[in-house]
Formats: C-alpha cells, structure tokens, sequence
C-alpha cells in the first residue's frame, strides 16, 4: 500500500465574500454607495443598482426585466430567487454563498450597462412647509 499525497486544497468555486462583491460593485464606472429607501445601496448616476440584505448575504441587483430573473433562477435556483416583496419588480436577490464568481460578474456588469442606459432620475420635490410652522 502506498502513501497517500496531501492533496491541494481546491480551489472555491461557488460563493462570493461581501467584501468582493462590494468592490465588484464599487469598481464599476460611476457607481457610488449611497441610500435608497433608507437603506445603504449602491447607486449608479443617482438610481438605485443594488444593496445588501439578510445581514449582507444576500445580493439585491436590479435587472432590465422581470424575464431575466427567471432567466437566472432557472439557470441557477441556489443562487437566484425573489421573494414576494419583488415578484412584481425587475430585481433579483442573489445569495453570496451559493453563486460563482464568475456568474456574479456576468449578471453585475449586465446590470449595471442597464442601469447606465437609464435617463437620470427626476428631481424630488422638497416638501412644502406649512405657513404656521
């Protein structure tokens, strides 16, 4: 009986750390961390592109349509799912653990060339204060 050789460890191939997916984001052409909601996001030319959620472990990406969601999740259903909050919005929520590298990099860089082609949001109106206050 022979020996047996240490094996390399192998490389990771699903899941994607927060921190990478931050400067993934961040790496992006005019994208910046801002709010939406409330909520700190990323923003692209002022509109939202996405956020973290879950206790950042779960992606929240905005996409062109509803279509490429299902696109995604049938692609990949570890991955990518919605829930009811989203079912009627162009968005997907990606779970980090679950989605390769690659893969996120793909769906990232596509929705980010839609968000860009978006015209820029219209101003919020300040609300009108009261003549009694």
């Amino acid at each position: 009986m022979t020996p047996r050789q240490p094996q390399a460890p192998k490389a990771r191939t699903r899941g994607v750390r927060v921190v990478e997916a931050r400067r993934l984001l961040l790496k992006l052409p005019k994208v910046t961390a801002g709010r939406s909601y409330g909520m700190p996001s990323f923003l692209l030319n002022g509109r939202f592109l996405a956020r973290f959620r879950d206790d950042d472990t779960v992606l929240v990406l905005q996409l062109a349509t509803i279509s490429e969601r299902d696109v995604l999740m049938e692609l990949d259903p570890h991955a990518f799912f919605f829930t009811e909050h989203y079912r009627n919005y162009p968005a997907v929520l990606v779970r980090l653990a679950e989605v390769a590298r690659p893969l996120l990099i793909d769906v990232v860089t596509e929705a980010w060339r839609h968000v860009a082609s978006l015209p820029p949001p219209r101003p919020r109106k300040k609300p009108r204060r009261s003549r009694n206050a």
